[in-house]
């Protein structure tokens, strides 16, 4: 694993300020470049009618505080790639100057927050954000960049834009970020910002059929489990 680390950060490449990945990262299998979209686009079809009926369901929920049920945020994709993607909105609609407010307030959640990109007692979450988030139901709409090719069903967690400066792995620009994956489906609220890296150049190395369908089951029973967020 070690070695493979060191091969992706040799073959690193920094172009217009974002870092990218070269030819020599992209993922070259016919898995990778045909079998994995084309399973993506049909598995996102078949599933296609249930996702709407519950992601209709918690969207008249949620607008009931006079609000867009739907939020729609940057991130970063392949090869630093700048996409829209879908959630169901899970917080109060001020988040970002609740955020702020907060995290002036309270030392140990900015280092929290510094560290993890995350906090376990977040003040923006709703109560019915609080459900959506264990359940993962908030992550349903991305089902949409999944269709239109941005995301995957399996990859890295996606990035926001101004995470990259915190991003020290290389492996993630070489695949379409995923609403599931290595992250995802791990003890993701105890590990680092920074940690991520090491799950994306696991899963990059790790890329086939097996591995995605092994994550698929994984996340059905992160799902049940409710240990989402």
């Amino acid at each position: 694993m070690a070695s493979h680390d060191r091969r992706l950060t040799t073959y690193a490449d920094i172009i217009g300020g974002l870092p990218r990945a070269t030819s020599e990262l992209q993922v070259r299998s016919l898995y990778g470049s045909i079998i994995k979209p084309t399973l993506d686009v049909i598995l996102t079809l078949l599933v296609a009618v249930p996702a709407v009926l519950i992601v209709g369901l918690f969207a008249l929920i949620i607008m009931k505080d006079g609000h867009n049920p739907f939020y729609r945020q940057t991130r970063l994709g392949k090869n630093g790639r700048a996409f829209g993607m879908w959630k169901l909105r899970s917080m109060v609609p001020n988040a970002e100057s609740v955020l702020d407010d907060y995290l002036a307030q309270n030392p140990e959640a900015r280092r929290e927050w510094d560290l993890t990109q995350k906090l376990k007692s977040d003040p923006r979450i709703t109560p019915i954000g609080r459900l959506i988030r264990k359940t993962s139901i908030d992550e349903l709409p991305q089902l949409l960049n999944v269709f239109s090719g941005d995301m995957a069903l399996v990859g890295p967690r996606p990035m926001m834009l101004d995470q990259r400066v915190m991003y020290p792995g290389v492996a993630y620009y070489a695949m379409r970020p995923g609403i599931t994956g290595f992250w995802q489906t791990s003890s993701r609220n105890e590990s680092s910002f920074a940690e991520r890296a090491t799950f994306d150049a696991s899963y990059f190395s790790e890329m086939s059929l097996a591995t995605d369908l092994r994550v698929l089951l994984k996340t059905v029973g992160v799902v049940f489990a409710g240990t989402g967020y």
